[in-house]
This record gives structure tokens, C-alpha cells and sequence, in this order.
């Protein structure tokens, strides 16, 4: 049991691994090694790792992959995924290489718009609150004009406020819609900024209308915060072919996008297989997200409250035969960037924004939601023919394998030996078991 403890964040890192060793593995110092063989034998660069969170005592390492051969509105890409499941660059490099000879990905932003809200209570006349609203709003613009230099440089800046009524919601809430343009930058600060900013100038202004009463001068601002919640900031993915050319070897190509389109209807009108669903096309998107430094928590949660906008949660992908086209397609919520935060930080982010030919954050856009419908055709293509297991499973093999610490020779036969046997983590023991035999 861990105890209590003061001061903590005054240690240095190897006090603070020592504490943990003494007070939570009882003084195991194997714990000990395995989080020092973590630390990065290059000083400057474990100090910016150490310094980008606090309490620090090691680092946790995924996988860093790429899957080639995207081909997205006629540009060619290589795309940095970082994630620990197995299948998942697989699937995406297979679904990347399936559309190649099918004319690609198509790709569109639809709007950029990002917002944030500040939040407070009044509980007095609300034709007078309104009149102040139309008399402070200039104000509340001029007052972040400092905040806005750098960001109207890069094309951005503040695009409207807006006084909500939210009364019929909670009595006496109400609240400043702002919205927002960052171009290559996520934001999050400046938003954040901008929107306290105008909670002061909202508060002080108040103090000085006149029609108020006393009372009513009294504006109470609750919090001011920008959301995760960003459905005009949103991009549409796509591909399409004629039906014929999905015939393959193993499938006819009308009846597996017959077989297709009744999968995706099904996520649309059933919650429990959207859930799951939506997670695969977020296998593949956060892994580009988690690549390029930015934000999947926030990503996710915006993603998913999108998929319930209607009051029930559905499929985020949508198919149709139209004529003789088949059509698959993707619209989703991304607020991302490509200048600021980690971007700049993490050395690897570089790397994988070099991979990906430097975009702006547009062209991020495009590029995660392609990656989101890779995967999500990847997926439903497995589950409609062979199965999601057959293939997940053979990538998972080496996995096991290391869980029962195969040498480099019992590996080799046992993926030999499961190129034509169904993988299972009993079928992987015994096989083991008899070669050690």
C-alpha cells in the first residue's frame, strides 16, 4: 500500500523512484532496473521527455510504424502510426494498398471552427442583458487584440461571440458562444486565453452599466473554457469504385458490397456494434494523432460525442451503391495542429511530420480521416469475409510467443508452423511445449 507523502515534487527523479520502490514494491529493487533501463542515454534529450509532464520517473515506450502506399486526392503518402495493438498497421497498409488500383482516397476539409464558451450565472432581466451584450461586444473584441497579433499572422483569430440563453437547460445559465479560426495550431491556450479574458471585461463592464441594479452588476462567471466539442470543424474522407472492380480471388464484388453496406447499417442502428465499430476507425486515427503530437483524448471525446449528435450513437462511416459505384466515406470532427505544443518538441513528432511531407493542419486533417476509413474498411472487409480473428491472431502469434520467452529458433518454426494452423494461446503452448520436447 503506497503511503503518504510531502514534498514530493521537490525530489529529483531517483529519490522519487526510490521512494516508490521503498513505499509500493517493498523495497524490490528489480522494479528499480526496469524503470532506470527505460531512461534515454542521451541527457538533453531525457530532460525534454522529464520536463514535458510532472513527477517523471521513467518513459513509456510504443511502437513508432509506418504504413505506405496511401494514395490521397493523387498524392502519395507514407503515413507514422504509433500505437501497441497488433493488426492495426497491417490492416491500414492493407487497406492503403487495396485502393491504390482503385483511384485512392479522396479527401475534403469542410470547415475549420473551433470554440469555446464562458459559462455564468444571471438571474436578473434578460432584455436588460442582452441590450449589454450588443453594447460590450466591440469591447470584449478590442480586449484580446494582444492575445490575437501572433495568431491573425497565421491566419486566425476570433470570429464571432454570441450570448446563449441556456435557461430552459439550468435556471439562470447562460453563456459567450466564441468561436474561433487557429489555422495550423490546435489553440488550446490561445482559446483559453482569449476566453478569461473576456470574463474579466464581461464582469468589469457590468459593474459599469447603468440599466442594471445592483444585483444585476453582479455577474457571476462560473468557468471559462474552450470544448472538445467541435462539429464545424470537420473533414470527409472517401473512396469509390465501380462494383466490379471489388471482385477479387476471394470474394464477388456485388455481393460483398451488398454484404458491406448491411454492416455499416447495422453500426448505424445498433449502439453495441457501433461502439466497437468506431473503435477501430479510431485504431488507426489515433495512432497518426499520437504520431504527430497531438491531442487523442480530446480528439476521442469529440468524436464520440459527434457519433451521438442525433440522441443515439451510431456508425461514423456511412456506404451506399449508387448505379454501379460503390461509395464508403467518412465526416469527422478533428481539431488538430501541426505548429505548437509537441509538435515542435518531441523529436519524433518532427519525424513523422517530415514522413508526412510537411501538411499544414488541413492536410492533417484530410490525412488522419483517411487512415480512420482505411481502418474501418480494413475491419468490416475482415469481419464480412475471413473473420477478424484469422488475421489478428496471426499478428498477435508473436506477442505470445514472447510471453512464453521463444529463443529466435522456436519463433521461426512456430510462424512457419502457423501460417496454416489457426492461432490460438493453447495452440501456441503446445506447440512450444513439443519443440522444447
Amino acid at each position: 500500500m503506497s503511503k503518504k507523502v510531502s514534498g514530493f515534487s521537490k525530489l529529483n527523479k531517483t529519490q522519487k523512484i526510490d521512494w516508490l520502490i521503498q513505499n509500493c514494491f517493498y523495497g524490490d529493487a528489480t522494479f528499480k532496473a526496469i524503470l532506470l533501463s527505460y531512461w534515454n542515454s542521451n541527457s538533453k534529450l531525457q530532460q525534454l521527455h522529464d520536463e514535458f509532464i510532472e513527477n517523471t520517473i521513467s518513459n513509456f515506450y510504443l511502437p513508432f510504424a509506418i504504413a505506405p502506399n496511401f494514395l490521397i486526392n493523387e498524392r502519395l503518402f507514407t503515413i507514422p502510426m504509433v500505437i501497441e495493438e497488433s493488426s492495426v498497421v497491417a490492416a491500414a497498409s492493407n487497406a492503403a494498398k487495396f485502393w491504390l488500383d482503385r483511384g485512392g482516397f479522396k479527401a475534403e476539409v469542410l470547415s475549420t471552427t473551433k470554440n469555446g464558451q464562458v459559462h455564468f450565472n444571471f438571474f436578473g432581466d434578460k432584455q436588460k442583458l442582452i441590450a449589454f451584450f450588443k453594447i460590450v461586444k466591440p469591447t470584449l473584441f478590442k480586449s484580446i487584440e494582444d492575445f490575437e497579433k501572433n495568431m491573425k499572422k497565421r491566419g486566425g483569430g476570433l470570429l464571432n461571440i454570441e450570448l446563449i440563453d441556456k435557461n430552459s437547460k439550468l435556471p439562470g445559465y447562460y453563456q459567450l458562444h466564441c468561436t474561433f479560426e487557429t489555422a495550423d495550431a490546435m489553440g488550446a491556450n490561445f482559446i483559453n486565453s482569449c476566453l478569461e479574458q473576456f470574463a474579466k471585461t464581461f464582469k468589469k463592464e457590468a459593474l459599469l452599466f447603468s440599466d442594471f441594479s445592483q444585483s444585476e452588476k453582479e455577474i457571476d462567471v462560473v468557468m471559462s473554457i474552450l470544448s472538445n466539442y467541435v462539429p464545424e470543424c470537420l473533414v470527409r474522407a472517401e473512396v469509390s469504385c465501380k462494383v466490379d472492380k471489388l471482385t477479387t480471388p476471394e470474394f464477388d464484388g456485388h455481393y460483398f458490397a451488398e454484404k458491406f453496406i448491411r454492416a455499416i447499417e447495422i453500426a448505424h442502428v445498433e449502439p453495441r456494434r457501433a461502439v466497437t465499430h468506431n473503435k477501430g476507425i479510431m485504431n488507426g486515427l489515433d495512432a497518426v494523432v499520437l504520431a504527430t503530437g497531438n491531442d487523442f483524448r480530446a480528439i476521442e471525446a469529440g468524436v464520440h460525442a459527434f457519433a451521438s449528435r442525433t440522441g443515439h450513437y451510431s456508425s461514423l462511416t456511412n456506404a451506399e451503391i449508387h448505379g454501379d459505384t460503390f461509395r464508403f466515406w467518412i465526416e469527422i470532427p478533428l481539431a488538430i495542429g501541426t505548429v505548437g505544443g509537441l509538435t515542435s518538441l518531441h523529436p519524433l513528432v518532427k519525424v513523422a511530420l517530415g514522413i508526412l511531407q510537411y501538411p499544414n493542419a488541413k492536410e492533417l486533417m484530410q490525412i488522419m480521416a483517411v487512415t480512420g476509413l482505411a481502418q474501418n474498411f480494413a475491419a468490416v472487409k475482415s469481419l464480412i469475409t475471413t473473420g477478424i480473428q484469422e488475421g489478428h491472431m496471426k499478428m498477435h502469434l508473436m506477442n505470445i510467443l514472447n510471453q512464453l520467452n521463444a529463443s529466435s529458433d522456436e519463433k521461426e518454426k512456430a510462424i512457419v508452423y502457423f501460417q496454416h494452423t489457426t492461432v490460438s494461446h493453447t495452440a501456441a503452448i503446445s506447440y512450444i511445449e513439443s519443440l522444447r520436447k
